[in-house]
C-alpha cells in the first residue's frame, strides 16, 4: 500500500505541471478560439528568458542575493511575454477576425518556428540552470502510519506546489476579478461581448499575457529541475493528451485531467509496464484521449457543440 501510495503521490505532482501547461491552451482557445500550438515554444522562451536574465543581471546591477535576482529575472521575463501577447494580438490576431481556425492554427506554429529561431540568436541554444532554491533531499511523510514512511521528491513536491498557488491564483482571477469575468463573457460569445463595450483586443493581449505567465512558470519549474534545454518545448505535446481529456473550453477540466493524466502515467508503468515491455508511460495519455474521444468527443468537461441547420 505504502509503495502504491507513493506512486500515485508522485504521479499527482507530475499531473499538476502537466495542468499548468495546458492551461495555457485552454485560456487562448477559449478567449480566442486558437488552438496555440506555440504554447510549448512559449514554456521554453520564457523559461530562457528568465535564465538568462538570471545571469545577467548580477553584472548589470551588481546584486548577489540570489533570492533579489531571480524576482527580478522572473519580473523582466515576464514583461517580455507581456510584449510578445501585444505583438500577437496587434500584428496577427487583430487581421484574422472571423478567418476559419486552420488560418490561425498555421499562425500558431508560424509564432513557434519564430520565437524557437528568436530565442536561440538572443538567449542562445546551451543548457541554461534556474536556482530557485528548490530543495532537493527527499522527504518521507506519514511514518506513523507506514512503516519508513512514505518517500517523496522534495523538489517535485516543491514544484507541485508552486503550479498549484498559480492555478489557485488563476481560478480566483476568473472568478473575482471584473477583468476575468469580462474574460468568461468573451470567452461564452465574442459579439455580445462586444455590444456590452467589453473590448476584444485587450482581452486577448490579457488572456495571451496570462497564459504566457503560465507557461513562465512552467518552464521555470521544469527548468529548476532539469536544466533549461531545446527539450523543455516538447512539454507541450505531453500536455496536448491533457487538453483532449479535460476538454478544449473547461479550465476545471485541465485541472482534473492533468491529475489523471499524471497519476495513470506513473501507476500504468509501474503495474502495466512489466507485462507489455515498459515505455507505457510515454503513450498512456494517448491512448486514454482516444478512448475519451470515442466516447465523449468534447472531452470530459468540454461543451457540446450542437449545430442547427
Amino acid at each position: 500500500m505504502g509503495f502504491f501510495l507513493e506512486t500515485l503521490i508522485g504521479g499527482l505532482m507530475t499531473g499538476v505541471l502537466y495542468a499548468l501547461v495546458a492551461l495555457g491552451f485552454v485560456l487562448i482557445y477559449k478567449a480566442s478560439s486558437v488552438f496555440n500550438f506555440a504554447q510549448g515554444i512559449m514554456v521554453l522562451f520564457a523559461a530562457l528568458a528568465m535564465a538568462r536574465f538570471s545571469e545577467w543581471i548580477p553584472g548589470w546591477l551588481g546584486l548577489d542575493n540570489k533570492i533579489v535576482v531571480n524576482v527580478l529575472a522572473f519580473a523582466g521575463a515576464a514583461v517580455l511575454m507581456f510584449v510578445l501577447a501585444w505583438l500577437v494580438e496587434r500584428l496577427a490576431l487583430r487581421h484574422l477576425v472571423n478567418q476559419p481556425e486552420a488560418t490561425l492554427l498555421m499562425v500558431t506554429i508560424g509564432i513557434g518556428f519564430f520565437l524557437e529561431g528568436f530565442g536561440q540568436s538572443v538567449f542562445g541554444s546551451n543548457v541554461y540552470n534556474i536556482d530557485i532554491g528548490m530543495p532537493k533531499d527527499p522527504i518521507f511523510l506519514l511514518q506513523g502510519v507506514f512503516e519508513g514512511g512514505l518517500l517523496v521528491d522534495s523538489q517535485e513536491l516543491a514544484a507541485a506546489v508552486i503550479a498549484a498557488l498559480l492555478v489557485t491564483a488563476l481560478v480566483l482571477f476568473f472568478q473575482k476579478t471584473k477583468t476575468g469575468r469580462a474574460l468568461r463573457a468573451v470567452a461564452d460569445d465574442h459579439q455580445a461581448a462586444q455590444s456590452v463595450g467589453i473590448p476584444l483586443s485587450r482581452m486577448w493581449v490579457i488572456v495571451w499575457f496570462v497564459a504566457g505567465l503560465a507557461a513562465l512558470v512552467a518552464g521555470m519549474v521544469w527548468g529548476s529541475k532539469l536544466g533549461v534545454q531545446f527539450s523543455i518545448s516538447t512539454l507541450a505535446l505531453r500536455a496536448l493528451p491533457v487538453v483532449i481529456l479535460g476538454g478544449l473550453t473547461s479550465v476545471p477540466g485541465a485541472i482534473v485531467a492533468g491529475l489523471i493524466v499524471g497519476a495513470g502515467e506513473k501507476l500504468s508503468e509501474v503495474y502495466i509496464g512489466p507485462f507489455v515491455g515498459g515505455g507505457i508511460e510515454v503513450w498512456f495519455a494517448y491512448v486514454l484521449a482516444l478512448v475519451v474521444l470515442l466516447v465523449r468527443p468534447q472531452g470530459l468537461f468540454g461543451e457540446k457543440i450542437i449545430d442547427r441547420v
